[in-house]
């Protein structure tokens, strides 16, 4: 059975602490993963806006939010600009490609993608991919193989923008199989490889998942002949998590 890694980094936090320990994992087991890193300012901390919407509330509240991710990273950028992450921690950007480990853009700025991208024409799309594929290029002395937008959200401008880039394959959506995308009836020219299981926080507290059970659940759903593809956090199972995660490696 083959399974796929793929390894989210939102926040400075996460690239600070939960990488380094993600890769000591992973070499302790000689496993390679693909890292997608955001880059730019982490802004995170503006989702506390978001508390007033009682679905994002309910969320915060069944994952335990500030225990699982921390103050540091729930209040990041909510008074001023967050930290340039590649600029501030570029050295751990560069082992982790160093260590051979495939490295992709997430975001430049995550918390906008993820809060704004309905509202983004395609130049500024196209800027926000421009500013990430520059830096993480300066980073690790080469241009990323590929990339994987922030929560999901991705749309036609989106694609045709990532297009004029030279990813390899792009991770924008949940599935059960590799696929070309369409736009417009025109199949494009980068591979969509899917996620095919939930997160940790998608099934953290409901129908009786725990700590306790979780990776015997994830297990459950492999499938020995299908495409299988992981994401976790890096501030998730990097961190607080992060013994779990070696159980479950």
């Amino acid at each position: 059975m083959k399974i796929g890694l793929r390894i989210d980094v939102d926040t400075y936090r996460g690239t600070q602490i939960g990488v380094p320990n993600l890769c000591k994992v992973l070499d302790e087991n000689s496993i390679k993963a693909t890292f997608f890193f955001s880059v730019g300012p982490d802004n995170m901390g503006r989702h506390l806006f978001s508390l007033l919407r009682p679905t994002f509330l309910n969320k915060m509240l069944r994952s335990r939010a500030a225990s699982l991710y921390g103050w540091d990273i729930i209040l990041k950028g909510t008074l001023g600009p967050g930290p340039i992450i590649g600029e501030k921690l570029s050295d751990i950007i560069s082992y982790t490609s160093e260590a051979g480990h495939e490295i992709g853009l997430h975001a430049w700025d995550h918390y906008t993608w993820q809060s704004s991208i309905d509202k983004m024409d395609s130049d500024v799309i196209f800027s926000n991919l421009t500013q990430g594929v520059d830096l993480l290029t300066k980073i690790i002395d080469h241009h990323p193989t590929c990339s994987a937008v922030p929560s999901w959200k991705a749309n036609d401008s989106v694609l045709l923008e990532k297009s004029k880039f030279s990813f390899e394959y792009n991770s924008d959506c949940r599935g059960k199989s590799i696929f070309m995308p369409l736009v417009n009836g025109q199949e494009q020219n980068q591979p969509q490889i899917p996620v095919t299981l939930p997160t940790y926080d998608e099934v953290i507290g409901h129908n009786g998942i725990s700590n306790n059970n979780y990776n015997d659940f994830l297990l459950s759903l492999l499938k020995p002949d299908g495409l299988n593809v992981l994401t976790i956090h890096a501030e998730v199972e990097g961190m607080v998590c992060k013994s779990m995660f070696g159980d479950f490696i």
